[in-house]
């Protein structure tokens, strides 16, 4: 099952694909798909929608070519960023590997769609991409025993690009890397949310190219820090309520590696994840 958002930004409509392809109105059970939602067992509630056969269909392909799809999920509270989370990754940066999970944060508006455009700062250099498996968290966490339990509070994952301007993370960064990681559309998402019981998350490709031609390919397998340990992590340090989004971290190939030019305007991105889905994002000037 894919829960997803299609509409104009501000006025997404709840959807569900399910596994023999049909795209169903999910207006029905929710008015979005958000915390609340998330929280309340919605995903248990459109499941039982479904196999009940009381949603009515959409006639829309749910990929782009029709209605805008949108972030899978509404507007979340916090965007929790790792770095550095794929020792290759870091080796590029020319660091180590983390010893503990580096965290940083982007602002909740950087959300988009995940065939969104996205807009390239006034002034910035440095462009690049990044793509992370997006962890979607569905109960709240805060001070759990153990990251044998972690699990139980995520809601499912999405592909997320982490994009990044480097020339503002690194070089005027004043000592934080959000000047970075915050302009408009950096974070493109989606295209759908995939329930958590059906993702077995250290065992997912992904994948990015850039006007065609790969860029990254690894696998989640290959994080220094798993998606357990994460959330089990973070709710030490922070509450992570639901409808939080965390973006676990890119493996190598990103610009900053010195390999690949950096992005610029007309440039096309397209990023995926096994099971998760496949992104399209255009660069546009500010």
């Amino acid at each position: 099952m894919q829960l997803l958002r299609l509409g104009a930004p501000g006025a997404e409509r709840p959807a569900v694909r399910t596994d023999d392809g049909r795209l169903l109105d999910l207006s029905p059970v929710t008015n979005d798909i958000d915390g609340a939602f998330l929280a309340g067992g919605g995903i248990a509630t459109a499941r039982e929608a479904v196999a009940s056969d009381r949603l009515s269909p959409i006639d829309d392909p749910g990929d782009g070519s029709g209605l805008r799809v949108g972030p899978p999920i509404a507007r979340p509270g916090a965007v929790l960023c790792i770095g550095q989370n794929y020792a290759a990754h870091a080796a590029e940066s020319g660091d180590p590997p983390p010893k503990t999970p580096i965290l940083f944060f982007k602002h909740p508006n950087t959300v988009v769609g995940p065939y969104d455009d996205v807009v390239v700062p006034r002034g910035a250099t440095r462009t690049d991409w990044e793509v992370e498996l997006g962890v979607v968290i569905g109960k709240t966490a805060r001070y759990l025993e153990s990251p044998e339990v972690a699990l139980e509070h995520v809601a499912g994952y999405v592909v997320s690009n982490d994009v990044s301007e480097r020339a503002f993370q690194i070089e005027q960064s004043g000592g934080q890397w959000s000047k970075g990681k915050c302009a408009e559309t950096f974070n493109p998402l989606g295209p759908w949310l995939v329930p958590a019981n059906e993702v077995e998350p250290q065992k997912l490709r992904l994948a990015s190219s850039v006007n065609g031609e790969v860029r990254q390919d690894s696998t989640t397998a290959d994080m220094v820090f798993d998606v357990a340990y994460l959330v089990w992590h973070l709710s030490q340090y922070l509450v992570l309520d639901p409808g939080d989004l965390i973006n676990t971290g890119t493996p190598q190939g990103v610009a900053l590696s010195g390999r690949f030019p950096y992005l610029s305007s007309g440039d096309v991105m397209e990023l995926e994840i096994d099971g998760l889905g496949r992104q399209r994002q255009r660069l546009v000037d500010a």
